[in-house]
C-alpha cells in the first residue's frame, strides 16, 4: 500500500502509540517502513511475538487522526524527526542496544558531530557545586567539546548556563536530553533556556509532542545521556537518585566516569566521594577531562573567568572559608576576623559573584 504521508510522520505516530516501550517501539520499527507497520496495525495483524493482547488491542483501537495530529504538531513545532536510517541520527546511539529507534529533535544536529561531555548531578546542588558546572560547562565548550545533560534543575541545567556563556571563535554549543515532549517544559522555569538550547545547540527527546515529563521517563532519558556521552562527569550527588541511574547506564557502556571530589559530610557529595573510592577519576578543572578526551588541554586559557578580580585581603579571606556552607559567625572563627568586618567583606565578594548566600550560608564559589 502507497503511503500516504512522509515515513517520518508514521514514524512519530507509531512513537506516540500507547503502552508502548522503547523495545516495543525498537521492534516495531525493525518490522519494515514505518507506513507499512501502521497499516499492519491497523488491519489488526498481530506480527510480533511477546505482546500482550491488551496491548495490540489499544494499539488497533488508534486512528488516522493520531497519525496526522502529531504530524501537525512537529511541523508546527519545528520538531524534526529522526530514526536510524536518517543522516542526522546520531552516530553514538547507531550501535547502542537501547537506542531510542525514533528521536524528536529541535536545533542543529551537526552539534552531535563534535566531541561530547556528559555533565550531571544532583538537583539540590550547593552553590559552589552550581559555580564549578557553569564553570566547567563554559571551558569545555571553549575548547570545542559539547556538553550533554538533562536540563533538570541543579547541576544539569547550570552546566548548560556556562555553555550558553561562552562567547568565543571555538564555542560548541549544549546537547539537553529531556523527558517529555519538546513542547512541554520541564520544569517550567527552564522555558528560556530551553529555547536557547533549541537556537544555539540541539534539544531531543524520544517522546512526541505533549508528553508528560512522567516519573518512568527520567531513567529512559538518563540512558540516552549516557549513551551520547564520550565522558560522564558527576559533579555533585547523593548516594542514590537519577544521578546515579546516569551513572550505571553509562558504566553499563563502559564509559567512563569522573567525579568532583566533595567535602566529607554534605549529602550532595555522598555520591561522588563513593565514585571516587570507588576508583572513578577525580575531576578538579577542565584539564582532567580533556585528558580524558586526549584532547590538548593547552589550549583551554582562551576561556577566562568574567568576574571582578580580588585583592589581596579578599583572596587571603576566600581561601579561608574553605568548603561547604558556614554561617558567618563560622567564617568569622576561620578568617580571625569580627562578625562585622566578616560581613562587610562577604557582602563585596557577593557582589563580585565569589560568593554565595542561601538561608543564611555562606559558600565561596570557586572551582
Amino acid at each position: 500500500m502507497t503511503a500516504r504521508y512522509p515515513q517520518w510522520s508514521y514514524a512519530a505516530a507509531l512513537a506516540a502509540l500507547p503502552l508502548l516501550t522503547h523495545r516495543r517501539l525498537r521492534w516495531l520499527m525493525q518490522a519494515g517502513e514505518p507506513s507499512d507497520v501502521w497499516q499492519r496495525i491497523h488491519g489488526g495483524d498481530r506480527f510480533l511475538n511477546g505482546i500482550d493482547d491488551v496491548v495490540w488491542r489499544a494499539w488497533s483501537s488508534t486512528s488516522d487522526s493520531l497519525l496526522v495530529s502529531v504530524a501537525e504538531q512537529c511541523i508546527d513545532k519545528g520538531i524534526e524527526v529522526l530514526t536510524m536510517s536518517n543522516s542526522s541520527y546520531p552516530t553514538a546511539l547507531v550501535g547502542d542496544p537501547e537506542a531510542p529507534a525514533v528521536l524528536f529533535v529541535r536545533g542543529n544536529t551537526e552539534t552531535f558531530r563534535h566531541r561530547r561531555v556528559g555533565i550531571i548531578g544532583t538537583r539540590s546542588a550547593t552553590a559552589r557545586g552550581k559555580h564549578f558546572a557553569r564553570t566547567l560547562g563554559a571551558q569545555l565548550s571553549t575548547a570545542g567539546v559539547a556538553v550533554v545533560s538533562g536540563l533538570a534543575r541543579g547541576i544539569d541545567v547550570e552546566s548548560h548556563t556556562g555553555v550558553l556563556s561562552a562567547h568565543t571563535e571555538t564555542s560548541v554549543p549544549p546537547i539537553a536530553v529531556v523527558a517529555s515532549g519538546l513542547d512541554v517544559v520541564y520544569p517550567r522555569e527552564h522555558g528560556r533556556i530551553w529555547e536557547d538550547v533549541a537556537m544555539r545547540g540541539v534539544l531531543l527527546s524520544e517522546s512526541p509532542p505533549g508528553v508528560q515529563p512522567e516519573p518512568f521517563r527520567f531513567p529512559m532519558r538518563n540512558r540516552i545521556i549516557a549513551a551520547l556521552s564520550e565522558v560522564l562527569v558527576v559533579v555533585e550527588s547523593r548516594s542514590t537518585g537519577g544521578s546515579m541511574s546516569t551513572v550505571r547506564e553509562a558504566m553499563k557502556r563502559d564509559i567512563g566516569v569522573m567525579a568532583v571530589p566533595g567535602s566529607p559530610g554534605l549529602r550532595q557529595s555522598e555520591g561522588t566521594n563513593d565514585l571516587l573510592r570507588d576508583g572513578c577519576a577525580p575531576v578538579t578543572s577542565v584539564d582532567d577531562v580533556l585528558l580524558a578526551l586526549d584532547l590538548d588541554h593547552r589550549n583551554t586559557h582562551q576561556w577566562c573567568d568574567p568576574r571582578e578580580g580580588l585583592a589581596p585581603d579578599e583572596m587571603v579571606f576566600l581561601h579561608a572559608m574553605g568548603r561547604g556552607p558556614r554561617s558567618v559567625e563560622e567564617i568569622a572563627m576561620l578568617t580571625t576576623n569580627k562578625v562585622v568586618t566578616t560581613a562587610v567583606l562577604l557582602g563585596r565578594l557577593e557582589a563580585k559573584g565569589w560568593v554565595a548566600n542561601t538561608d543564611g550560608w555562606w559558600e565561596a564559589l570557586v572551582a
